[in-house]
């Protein structure tokens, strides 16, 4: 390869999915989401930095969904070339004793000063390869477990090598987003057996140096996000010397990627302050670190906002912290800018469902990944009740969206279920599902909200970001203590919580569904509708403050700024002559 390196980054960033804008959809839910925000956050503040993942070229998928709420999938087609730049060369992975060739495609995320980080989509989809092999970065979270070890080995080895071939000799730091990157600590430890002339054993010395490069990122304590292979397949696909360097790891002699991350890490960290003490309850032994997640300010303002903040809050683009002096913004001025984004989003709601949405009744939002533990169908555990707040206390109008996995069929059950309770309560409350949840629809629905609606079964929320996108437009949250809400929930300030603070449970017990559902509905009732309704100005102030409080905090710069001080502020003295 003869592209030579925009600069020699401080961080080189892997990552399965990268979400940077809703035409490329190489990105499935929030673990994408926030890698496009933090690499923006990176770009704005001139981090130099590099990122990898993989060029999905069917996507996640496309979600339609039938009168009845069945999901169909189907794949994304989309145009690369129209977006992505075709990088010159290729390396080559070992896969179950076949070579496969990788190339690579470039994206240039754009900073507000110019500054540039550039983002590598790794494809085997390359001439000379099998037909199986072309076929292994099509699909994000597709095929089997072999299909899915077979990705993570392009990733982590398919990555580092093309990195070395772009010339990006003397990287610091490598951060691994989740485990699926773990096969990147065998990627540098092969690297330095080869600078040794050696093919092993692993030395003490090799896979300490290995460990002062490497920041891991955990993101779930849902098992499902925690990817395990057994000792057959590892061997097969990954031959028995790299399962022998395993070994030498501590792991094996089944796979486990989130092991094999923590062991080859120096810095590891959960992403909440509860997440991160949950993960040390999952991985004791292990020092867990907790960098509260957050998301990009400018990507997630509706232009309403952008305009609003542009023309009040001068520095805010390069520096979100600025948000914080939103307690100086008059009133009118905020609600005016939220009238724009709801107005948009209830046009969209009314063009795609037909629900009948009204621009002056309560909305209250609920977008996200159909998981079962997400718990959509909580607000519909007693439908008796919901008609009762709604005819007595005054009406609201719910809007969800969000993709089950295709082979998640309790995700997909939640879904119809929704659809059941939208024709029970037909007539009392309008209800609308909205199609191929995205970003660009993310960014509609958590601006056009009047209210953000979030129930996790604690703890299992590692962070959450939607409640943070609905806060940089003022929306305030009505949401489980668990995840991020912890830290940003200050009661009838910047939201409302449903129920008290639980410490533990793993399973959805009936109990605890229905005294989060009451909790909600006394919210809901006593609180949310007669102030939104009756008191518009103290609603207009929690709008206020969910700004200057949660927006002006809860931003990947803040985040950025604590990964450079916390998790590479130590890199490069370590790794010096290995």
């Amino acid at each position: 390869m003869s592209t030579e390196p925009i600069e020699t980054p401080l961080v080189a960033y892997f990552s399965m999915e990268i979400g940077l804008d809703p035409a490329i959809p190489t990105y499935a839910g929030g673990l994408g989401v926030l890698a496009g925000d933090t690499i923006r956050s990176a770009a704005d503040l001139e981090v130099p930095m590099v990122a990898v993942t993989l060029l999905h070229r069917y996507g996640y998928f496309y979600q339609r969904l039938d009168h009845a709420g069945r999901q169909a999938e189907e794949p994304v087609l989309w145009p690369i070339d129209d977006f992505l730049e075709p990088v010159d060369g290729r390396v080559t992975v070992d896969i179950e004793n076949r070579t496969v060739a990788v190339r690579a495609w470039r994206y240039l995320v754009k900073g507000v000063s110019g500054f540039t980080v550039p983002v590598y989509f790794l494809d085997t989809d390359v001439d000379g390869n099998q037909p199986g092999d072309r076929r292994l970065t099509d699909v994000l979270y597709g095929g089997d477990a072999s299909y899915r070890l077979c990705q993570e080995v392009v990733l982590g080895y398919g990555g580092l090598k093309i990195l070395r071939a772009l010339g990006y000799r003397e990287v610091p730091c490598y951060h691994l987003n989740e485990g699926h990157a773990a096969l990147l600590v065998l990627a540098l430890l092969e690297e330095k057996l080869a600078a040794r002339g050696r093919t092993g054993p692993v030395s003490a010395d090799m896979l300490e140096a290995v460990r002062a490069q490497c920041v891991f990122t955990t993101h779930t304590p849902v098992p499902a996000g925690h990817d395990q292979f057994s000792a057959d397949l590892a061997r097969r696909i990954l031959g028995e010397r790299r399962c022998g360097w395993l070994q030498a790891c501590g792991t094996g002699p089944a796979l486990n990627m989130t092991e094999l991350a923590l062991r080859g890490s120096r810095y590891i960290n959960g992403v909440a302050m509860k997440h991160g003490e949950v993960s040390q309850s999952l991985f004791p032994g292990y020092p867990i670190h907790s960098i509260t997640n957050g998301v990009h300010a400018v990507t997630w303002a509706a232009p309403a906002f952008q305009a609003l903040y542009d023309r009040r809050l001068p520095d805010w683009r390069r520096d979100p912290l600025s948000l914080r002096y939103a307690v100086g913004i008059p009133g009118a001025e905020i609600w005016a800018a939220h009238t724009e984004a709801k107005r948009a989003l209830v046009k969209l709601v009314n063009r795609e469902t037909n629900a009948g949405f009204d621009r002056d009744v309560l909305t209250i939002g609920f977008a996200r990944r159909a998981a079962l533990y997400k718990r959509g169908t909580l607000i519909f555990h007693d439908l008796d009740r919901l008609k009762a707040i709604a005819r007595q206390v005054g009406p609201f109008q719910l809007v969800f969206a969000g993709k089950a996995h295709p082979r998640d069929q309790d995700g997909k059950d939640m879904i119809q279920r929704i659809y059941e309770a939208r024709k029970a309560l037909e007539g009392a409350v309008a209800i609308a599902y909205l199609n191929n949840y995205d970003m660009a629809l993310a960014k509609l629905v958590c601006a056009g909200a009047d209210v953000w609606l979030n129930t996790p079964l604690p703890p299992l929320e590692a962070s959450g970001t939607s409640g943070m996108k609905a806060a940089i437009n003022g929306v305030p949250s009505l949401s489980v203590l668990d995840g991020w809400w912890i830290e940003g929930h200050v009661e009838g300030v910047t939201g409302w919580s449903i129920g008290e603070r639980i410490d533990s449970c793993l399973e959805p017990a009936s109990g605890m569904d229905a005294c989060h559902a009451a909790a909600l509905y006394d919210k809901l009732a006593n609180h949310i509708l007669p102030c939104f309704y009756k008191d518009r100005e103290r609603f207009i102030g929690i709008m206020r403050h969910c700004i200057a409080l949660n927006g002006a905090f809860f931003n990947t710069h803040r985040m950025m700024a604590q990964y450079l001080h916390n998790a590479y502020r130590l890199v490069g003295r370590y790794v010096r002559g290995m």
